[in-house]
């Protein structure tokens, strides 16, 4: 089983920063891909940002130019570089583990936005 525990959400003023960190119980090697997903109250699961195993990034359009994923594989952990934040990002955030199967999700790290 793969334990995947994020950190680093919080409240933020708009136009500040957050970097979300996501570490996993095993190598992120064993992982096709790695990603931040969001979800406000009342809508879907988003997703916002993923790396694969081989470092190529894909971001969604809203968050493209203000957010970073970046992986630290020594760690096993995968970050979220936040900036330029707005209130319409606030959600919780999760981490996910994609394999060929599947998948294994965080639990989630709660992001809010507010003056």
């Amino acid at each position: 089983q793969v334990q995947l525990v994020e950190s680093g959400g919080g409240l933020v003023q708009p136009g500040g920063s957050l970097r979300l960190s996501c570490a996993a119980s095993r190598s992120i090697f064993s992982f096709n891909a790695m990603g931040w997903y969001r979800q406000a109250p009342g809508k879907q699961r988003d997703v916002v940002a993923t790396i694969t195993s081989g470092g190529i990034t894909n971001y969604a359009d809203s968050v493209k130019g203000r957010f970073t994923i970046s992986r630290d594989n020594a760690k096993n952990t995968v970050y979220l570089q936040m900036n330029s934040l707005k209130p319409e990002d606030t959600a919780v955030y999760f981490c996910r583990a994609s394999v060929t199967s599947g998948g294994y999700w965080g639990q989630g790290t709660q992001v809010t936005v507010s003056s």
